[in-house]
Order: C-alpha cells, then sequence, then structure tokens
C-alpha cells in the first residue's frame, strides 16, 4: 500500500512517499481504509524528534488522524462491523501504524462511527482537533450554558470547533481571526461575535460584548503572545485554558490575584483514559446531532505531505488541513 515513511527525524524533506506492507490488525483492533488524513501540528513537532510527548520508533508513519471504512476486524471488536464509515482518532491508541497511509490498524476504542451527511475530509479533521477542543472547554474550563467564552485563533482546526461545541451549549462565543477569509468561517460556525486578533485597543470591545465584565473562559492558543492580556481582559473567577505555546512571556501574577483568574493548562498527551473515552463520546454525540461539522481548509494528496508540513506551522489558520488518500 502507498503511505508516507519517515527514517529519520528532520525537517518536511524526511517524508518519504512510497510503498510499504499492510498492517494486520490484532484482538481489539480493526482495520480502515483511509480515504482522508488529518494533519496537525503535532505531526511536524513529532517528525522533529524532539517532541516531548512523544518521540516514536524509527522507521515509522505519521499521523494520528484519519477517515474511512473498516475493512478488517480483529477479534474481541463488537462495536465495529466491516463496511462501517468511520474516523480514526488514535492519539492515545496502544497500537497506531498512521493514518498517512492507504490502511491504519489501531485500537478499535480510537475508531468512531461516521454519520453519512459528514465527508470523509470532514471525519479526517476530527481527531486531535475535536478532542483538544472538547477537554479544553468541558474537561478544564468547565464551561456551561449562558457563560461567554473567548476563543482566539477561533478560524483554525481546534478553533472553528470550539466555537462549534461552545455554541451548542448555549454559550456566548466571541471568536478571533485575522483575515476577512477567516473571520466568514468564525462566524459560520456560530460565533456570536467575530473580531480581530484581541490586542491592548480591543480591551473596550471586549467590555462591550461583556457587560463591562469580560469573558468567563478564554481559550488560548498563542500563549506567549496573549496571556498577559487575556488576564487584563478576564471575567472575575474566569479561567483561562491554554492549549497552544511557541515560547516564553513574561506576565504580572498580580493580575492573577485581583481576578482569582484560574490559569490552565491542556494537552491530550495528558488525558486520563476516562476522560479520553469521555472526549470522544461527546464528540461523537455532537457529531451525530448534527451540532459537529470540521470545516475543511486546504486540502492535498498524500504524496504532498511534504508541502503540507511545511504549510502546517506556518499559513494563517483557515480550517483544517487534510490529505486526500485514492
Amino acid at each position: 500500500m502507498k503511505a508516507i515513511r519517515i527514517d529519520q527525524f528532520g525537517d518536511p524533506s524526511v517524508l518519504n512517499y512510497t510503498e510499504i506492507g499492510e498492517p494486520i490488525p490484532g484482538s481489539n483492533e480493526v482495520r480502515v481504509r483511509l480515504y482522508a488524513a488529518g494533519v496537525n501540528p503535532n505531526d511536524a513537532y513529532v517528525r522533529t524528534g524532539t517532541y516531548s510527548f512523544y518521540i516514536p520508533t524509527l522507521p515509522y508513519t505519521p499521523g494520528f488522524d484519519g477517515a474511512g471504512i473498516v475493512e478488517v476486524i480483529g477479534e474481541g471488536v463488537e462495536h465495529l462491523k466491516t463496511g462501517d464509515r468511520v474516523f480514526v482518532a488514535a492519539l492515545l491508541a496502544k497500537r497506531n501504524t498512521g493514518t498517512y497511509s492507504q490502511k491504519v490498524v489501531c485500537d478499535a476504542d480510537a475508531v468512531h462511527l461516521l454519520p453519512k451527511s459528514v465527508t470523509y475530509e470532514q471525519g479526517a479533521g476530527l481527531g486531535i482537533p475535536a478532542l483538544a477542543a472538547y477537554r479544553a472547554l468541558f474537561h478544564r474550563a468547565k464551561i456551561k450554558a449562558g457563560e461567554t467564552v473567548l476563543i482566539h485563533g477561533a478560524s483554525g482546526g481546534v478553533g472553528l470547533l470550539a466555537v462549534q461545541l461552545a455554541a451548542g451549549i448555549g454559550a456566548t462565543v466571541i471568536g478571533t481571526a485575522s483575515t476577512k477569509e477567516g473571520k466568514a468561517l468564525v462566524e459560520a460556525a456560530g460565533a456570536t461575535y467575530v473580531l480581530n486578533h484581541i490586542k491592548e485597543n480591543s480591551f473596550n470591545e471586549i467590555l462591550y460584548l461583556t457587560n463591562g465584565m469580560g469573558p468567563d473562559v478564554i481559550i488560548e492558543s498563542l500563549a506567549n503572545e496573549n496571556l498577559e492580556t487575556d488576564l487584563k481582559i478576564i471575567a472575575p473567577f474566569g479561567r483561562i485554558v491554554i492549549v497552544g505555546n511557541r515560547g516564553s512571556i513574561e506576565v504580572n501574577p498580580r493580575l492573577a490575584m485581583i481576578k482569582e483568574a484560574d490559569i490552565l493548562g491542556m494537552a491530550l498527551w495528558n488525558a486520563p483514559a476516562h476522560e479520553y473515552k469521555e472526549s470522544l463520546e461527546g464528540v461523537a454525540s455532537f457529531l451525530k446531532a448534527g451540532m459537529l461539522k470540521p470545516i475543511v481548509g486546504d486540502e492535498l494528496p498524500l504524496s504532498d505531505a511534504e508541502k503540507a508540513h511545511e504549510q502546517i506551522l506556518s499559513k494563517k489558520a483557515k480550517g483544517k488541513m487534510v490529505l486526500s488518500i485514492e
């Protein structure tokens, strides 16, 4: 089968499009014939061999997310059958042969039914982005209906799904984006208000939209730039959940003291098994109810995985990047 294979860690040039043997499922595993794979920043971090959460054994096929049809079922699998349309969310699966390939084998618990109304490309946009959004909102921030949430970088893969999830439970959603195209995506996803990326001169606008209180919850995707600003605009007793960061920042702890605000980190790799399972089931429920629909951005063929990795960390986010698989 065709797949991307990495024989040594390094820059995107180490992503080799080649032919490899088909993986064989064992007990409690399934093999899925994939038609699309999600591309995540995590994939690029892992590729370097320096990612603190996970360093794979070489050689390996990258990719944790994908969508396709169940092809082979291992012994003990009861919730799936051959021919089912499914999405794969294999970040914490016990075994994962990589979704940048025509076929993947992984733990059956990481495979869930994909409604017919959701395309394979959209299904590949679930996994890491949807689980990160779900866990940030419900496990870390413990958001409730009627609260206001500010979602930074809302036009990205995680951001757009966070907008949909928060709006789905009745929260007021303020989303930020930097381009006209990005703002249109955030609005279409269900945000109540859409703003430019928050800067010092946005304080009054945020306060106006929140009746002078500030947002109850902030989902922060670039903490090294925004955390101090977040502490200035968060509501008293508010929760800031950090889902992304690319450097260090100096902040005044007194800002957190004044508001009695919580600053919470979130990394899917740390999710306890029961929370990861709950997140998967929650995402599947939102999906079944039609309240969650990934917005696909750039779509490239599997053979262009190198190009995808060059873009994933450098381009302005506009939906979910996916690889199409023939």
